[in-house]
């Protein structure tokens, strides 16, 4: 057989009773509420109601569970700036260059950690490597209380980067486990938004802390900040021995939320849209994604579309530049602050906009291309600057409608390696190590603040990137749609022939006539497509 990976290496460790499970339709199921999944090829049944209700069951813990981490690493990553501001500053005689180096800091370490960390996501579970990563930047955050100068910080932030770097990427691989195609867009996009959730409730909570408690038994309100974010992460942690249920494939026994009936659907349905389950990372696995088309294209594709996203992130320094004709601020320090969240509030309806359409409509590569032109918008009128105020305004604005590429991007990614979770493991850590080596540097360099408001530099690369993007869009989708797709439809329907031919088919009730196995695969063969995707 023409596959990459060898028949043991992608062969269900798990069987399927088709007597009792939705995924596996017989020919009169198909012919009556069928329908051709464009991304497998498999004809698949319409979700019964027990379906929906273990959906529901998936969004309701482990969907809100990875949703409520990231807010607290929201949090946690945003507890530097406002103590810096809120008397650290003073009290451990930071420097402004020195500032800088707290975020380089970060980045370095999470870019180091992240791909290692995505392999050990398969060489353990993931309900005791993710909360345990948690837990240890937990510490290492109330370690930060007790921090007496700059180069403490330093090592600090170094190691909460390496702590922090399998969050998002496993919670993303986490969740390309166990929903399908048609759903997991949509859930990524919650998970993306609840970063900026994260953002909109720091300033918040963490100005309430200071004010409550600042000056308490002698201590600094910035110490105390970092002590409850501490504390607040390790109980997040906590619940995630329980409330993570690892693999369809081999379930966390301590997820008592999740019974046998559940893990045996999850099973079912992994069969149904033709997804090997998950197994070891192991040295094949790096030469059979250095064959594949896949990590070459999609970190580069990543890192571009990030870096084209960025000018957002400048909105406040453009508002705090502004000035009355007598010299006064046109906004005050508060309205600084606060009209960025307004485009954060736009940012997270929008991402589950982008995410729902990208799995109704199954496709992803028209939802990023749809950003990809919003993004030339703003870049080009920013570029010409000579515009009036209000184009400035809406510019920033709109900048906020297209940061939501990552959701459709890691939902094609997994997409195009059904077969192979080892390989999108070790790929998606690529992209998100490549994303954070490049951002380490390239923002100094694009976006120097020297030049605020008006980057000379920054706009006109965004129209490039964006531009960029719209080629890497074309090229992955013409290989996808020429040589992978067609590929893992047929080692797809070869895996699944492979399954039916070892499962007890049941009896026709009515009839009284069993349903050979052949009966069973004439009725799921294949349909190849081509797809709006």
């Amino acid at each position: 057989m023409n596959r990459t990976q060898s028949e043991d290496e992608i062969q269900p460790s798990y069987v399927v009773d088709s007597e009792n499970a939705p995924g596996v339709n017989t020919k009169d199921s198909i012919t009556k509420d069928g329908k051709v999944d464009v991304i497998s090829g498999a004809q698949v049944q319409s979700k019964s109601k027990a379906e929906r209700l273990f959906v529901a069951r998936l969004d309701f813990i482990l969907l809100v569970y990875v949703c409520v981490s990231q807010i607290i690493k929201g949090l946690d990553q945003q507890n530097v700036s406002a103590a810096y501001v809120s008397g650290m500053k003073e009290d451990l005689n930071i420097q402004a260059n020195e500032y800088n180096y707290f975020t380089t800091y970060f980045n370095v370490g999470y870019a180091v950690f992240v791909i290692p960390s995505q392999i050990m996501m398969t060489w353990t579970r993931p309900s005791w490597w993710l909360p345990g990563l948690e837990f240890t930047w937990g510490v290492l955050t109330i370690v930060f209380f007790f921090a007496k100068n700059v180069k403490e910080i330093y090592a600090l932030r170094a190691l909460v980067g390496a702590f922090e770097a399998s969050a998002y990427p496993g919670a993303i691989f986490l969740l390309s486990s166990w929903f399908t195609p048609s759903e997991l867009a949509l859930r990524i996009s919650f998970y993306h938004s609840s970063q900026w959730m994260g953002s909109m409730l720091a300033g918040g909570l963490q100005a309430a802390i200071y004010e409550g408690l600042d000056g308490k038994s002698g201590i600094r309100g910035w110490r105390w900040m970092f002590l409850i974010d501490g504390i607040m992460t390790i109980f997040i942690a906590g619940l995630g021995f329980v409330l993570i249920p690892d693999y369809p494939s081999n379930p966390n026994p301590w997820a008592f939320w999740l019974k046998d009936r559940h893990v045996k659907m999850a099973q079912d349905r992994s069969l149904r849209y033709r997804r090997a389950d998950n197994k070891k990372f192991n040295r094949y696995a790096i030469t059979r994604a250095l064959k594949q088309p896949q990590l070459y294209l999609f970190p580069i594709f990543y890192m571009t579309a990030q870096l084209a996203q960025q000018g957002y992130l400048y909105f406040n320094l453009f508002l705090k530049s502004l000035k009355n004709p007598d010299g006064t601020a046109v906004w005050s320090v508060a309205q600084v602050n606060a009209l960025p969240m307004v485009g954060y509030a736009i940012s997270i309806v929008l991402v589950w906009g982008w995410g729902w359409a990208s799995d109704y409509f199954q496709t992803r590569w028209a939802i990023i291309f749809a950003q990809a032109v919003l993004g030339l918008i703003p870049g080009i009128i920013m570029s010409v600057w000579n515009v009036p105020m209000g184009a400035k305004y809406f510019s920033y604005f709109l900048s906020f409608s297209f940061i939501a590429t990552s959701p459709p991007l890691f939902a094609w990614l997994s997409d195009m390696t059904p077969h192979d979770s080892e390989m999108r493991a070790f790929i998606i850590g690529c992209c998100t190590a490549t994303w954070y080596a490049v951002n380490s540097w390239a923002n100094v360099l694009i976006w120097p603040a020297k030049e605020a408001p008006h980057y000379r530099v920054g706009w006109k690369l965004t129209v490039g990137m964006w531009l960029f993007v719209m080629f890497e869009i074309w090229l992955i989708r013409l290989i996808d749609m020429k040589y992978v797709r067609p590929r893992n439809q047929k080692i797809g329907q070869e895996l699944y022939e492979d399954q039916v031919q070892h499962v007890p088919h049941s009896i026709d009730d009515d009839a009284d006539v069993a349903l050979d196995n052949k009966q069973v695969q004439d009725g799921l063969e294949v349909v190849p497509v081509q797809s709006r995707r």
